[in-house]
């Protein structure tokens, strides 16, 4: 899956319409008064897929250093040759909370009595799947992984753990008249699968995020922070176009409870969280 995240940054096209990039008009304003207090985020969660590279050399080190950056929360991209006891200890050592996992569609379909085992050893809110495999992305393949991911989110309330859906910009290519991300939003139960939006994968598709916060509000529990430059690059939160404080006050209203920064492919990764966390710590909205 790495080399086809890479794939994504490197060959994603194209000049997006200043109007998303800023904060889409599409969705009405909502007048909000001058005197109605601001609000703050609260807890900012980290991505754990943002330091890959050093958690396959030093997980304790690694956690530590997020820790340090004032990180309580975060969201894993696998165990790095750990058990879930393993790693749950190395997070209580040093007060940081897993509150979601990334598992894949082959998770679901091969080990998902093992992967709800894990996510409720670590103490998981939530887990999500990220992916669906290029052959799969037809009308028929998003209906079957809409499905799939019904009956997975079933089993896994069943064990008090959430069950959510986490975008790239490929769902967001037309297939047949339709988005793929509309057809699993349609086509999956609204009670049980929820959506962890990706605000820079959703921007590079050309799409709208306060659109659907506004039409789907209670479906969006997480959201992963990223910025996008003019020209279509990732960049740390701040440092590019996204009208973040518009993307707060809509998620919030579409039922936001936990944000995670990422980066795909930070220059330096502990310096890349600080910088995305610094800015996210002091926004208001």
């Amino acid at each position: 899956m790495d080399s086809e995240r890479r794939d994504f940054l490197r060959n994603a096209g194209g000049m997006l319409a200043a109007g998303v990039l800023l904060g889409a008009r599409a969705v009405p304003h909502v007048a909000r008064s001058q005197s109605a207090p601001k609000a703050r985020l609260g807890q900012i969660g980290l991505q754990l897929y943002t330091v890959r590279s050093l958690m396959d050399r030093d997980v304790e080190g690694t956690i530590a250093a997020v820790a340090a950056i004032g990180y309580k929360e975060v969201e894993l991209a696998g165990l790095h040759d750990k058990t879930a006891k393993e790693m749950r200890a190395i997070l209580d050592r040093h007060g940081v909370r897993a509150r979601s996992s990334h598992s894949s569609m082959q998770d679901i379909r091969r080990n998902w009595d093992r992967t709800l085992d894990d996510a409720a050893t670590l103490g998981q809110t939530y887990i999500v799947n990220p992916w669906i495999d290029e052959p799969e992305r037809t009308v028929a393949g998003y209906t079957k992984a809409a499905h799939e991911m019904t009956v997975a989110a079933e089993a896994a309330r069943k064990r008090g753990i959430g069950f959510a859906y986490h975008n790239h910009d490929f769902e967001f290519a037309p297939v047949d008249g339709r988005l793929g991300y509309d057809i699993l939003l349609a086509e999956s139960d609204p009670a049980l699968v929820k959506m962890e939006l990706d605000i820079f994968w959703i921007v590079k598709g050309g799409q709208d995020p306060q659109r659907y916060f506004a039409q789907h509000a209670g479906r969006f529990p997480m959201i992963h922070a990223k910025d996008i430059t003019r020209d279509g690059r990732m960049v740390d939160v701040g440092k590019g176009t996204i009208d973040w404080p518009r993307i707060f006050r809509y998620a919030k209203r579409a039922g936001l409870e936990y944000t995670f920064v990422e980066h795909d492919e930070p220059p330096s990764p502990i310096a890349d969280a600080q910088t995305s966390f610094t800015y996210l710590h002091g926004l208001t909205f």
